[in-house]
């Protein structure tokens, strides 16, 4: 690791506050895949468990912003332990639930939805921490592009970890197990001097520096939107095809693979000086993304399609740190809390979108073409924000912090 990423986790108190706040997000990693398949085992349906995860997500997506706010309102140490203990109760209620036969679908999806609106912003949380232990520039940079590997490796694991107690216990011990996780690692993150100080706001940030309110800022998520409609289509096509195999562990291994990719991408896109504006390499990355996703529907070979997931993965993290700089300079500190959490809410909400519609088109034809589906539907989403970015774009509003210094 370069001398810049060490400086950055030798920064007083940053490992102390990052390490349980990884933890905490390893639940995140291992949640999709542990409800996907506790909701199919349960339906014997793909579709519904789409449709499940899709109405997680877009639940998710619609709290996202008020759970961001309040945390700003409340401090990090109750709002995160709040929402994490009702997160865990809900996973804990779907997984009593799947564990009887023959569970209702509208019920299962209706919980689902309950749950997503809980899950703690323990990413945003730790990037508004990340900000105030770092100066803007080069060391913030790296900050991120090591917050956002370290979250991608967390998605390799996750998915083998949820893989292996799907396989070797259960999907509902799978659900409880994450539960766990959730609360143990939000509780030993509030638990740090740095969390603990950031305690409620005395008043709410004005209106007109609310993010979604800032020039160039709504574009921007429109182009992630598409980043997330491939994620999604990865998290769903991505088991239905190792099921077609007969194996669970398959399904772990390819979604290893692209968060592997993900977190190769993060940390080369870290290390190196950009000439290029933040708008271009949002535009450019997502391209790239979306047209390499179209090309594994042609993708026969299992190990194959492994090294191509990988390489579609390479671009998610690049993408977000690039989100992540571009929120900070389009937006007041008073509300970054709340622009990092929307760049996440941009991309749960194209998985979410992917995941509904991927999920019935996998149960109608062949799984890989899912991989089609949703690359076009990603492309258009990026093509239409490229025009609106490229127009609006200002100099002080793209310019990587790198260069600055």
């Amino acid at each position: 690791m370069s001398g810049g990423y060490l400086e950055v986790l030798r920064t007083a108190g940053a490992l102390r506050v990052f390490v349980p706040a990884l933890v905490g997000r390893l639940s995140f990693a291992m949640v999709t895949l542990v409800l996907l398949f506790a909701v199919q085992r349960s339906t014997d349906s793909f579709a519904i468990a789409g449709a499940a995860i899709g109405a997680f997500g877009l639940a998710n997506v619609i709290a996202s912003p008020y759970r961001a706010r309040f945390v700003d309102r409340r401090g990090q140490r109750f709002a995160l332990n709040s929402l994490a203990i009702a997160f865990a109760a809900g996973l804990s209620g779907i997984a009593a639930l799947t564990a009887q036969s023959g569970p209702p679908a509208g019920v299962l999806i209706g919980l689902a939805a309950v749950v997503g609106l809980f899950p703690p912003p323990l990413g945003a949380s730790m990037r508004v921490l990340w900000g105030s232990i770092t100066m803007p520039g080069a060391l913030r940079t790296k900050a991120y592009s090591v917050d956002a590997v370290c979250e991608e490796l967390l998605f390799t694991t996750g998915p083998l970890i949820a893989a292996a107690i799907v396989g070797a216990a259960s999907p509902t011990i799978g659900l409880l197990a994450t539960a766990l996780v959730a609360v143990v690692g939000t509780l030993g993150m509030t638990s740090s001097s740095l969390s603990r100080g950031r305690v409620a706001v005395a008043a709410s940030p004005r209106k007109r520096s609310r993010p979604l309110r800032q020039k160039g800022f709504v574009p921007v998520l429109i182009a992630l939107l598409g980043v997330g409609v491939v994620l999604g289509t990865v998290e769903v096509v991505a088991p239905a095809v190792a099921d077609t195999h007969g194996s669970v562990g398959l399904a772990g291994i390819l979604l290893a693979s692209f968060a592997a990719g993900s977190a190769v991408g993060g940390l080369l896109y870290g290390l190196r000086s950009w000439r290029s504006s933040l708008v271009n390499r949002l535009i450019i990355l997502g391209t790239v993304m979306t047209m390499l996703c179209a090309l594994l529907t042609t993708i026969g070979s299992f190990a194959v399609l492994g090294f191509g997931l990988a390489a579609v993965g390479f671009f998610l993290a690049p993408s977000l740190v690039t989100g992540y700089l571009l929120a900070d300079d389009l937006t007041a500190a008073e509300v970054r809390t709340e622009a990092s959490s929307w760049i996440n809410t941009a991309v749960n909400a194209g998985a979410a979108v992917a995941a509904a519609i991927v999920g019935f088109a996998v149960d109608a034809v062949e799984p890989r073409l899912g991989f089609i589906i949703g690359a076009g539907m990603a492309l258009t989403l990026v093509v239409a924000a490229s025009v609106p970015l490229l127009r609006n774009s200002r100099p002080a509003a793209v310019t990587d912090p790198v260069q600055s210094e």
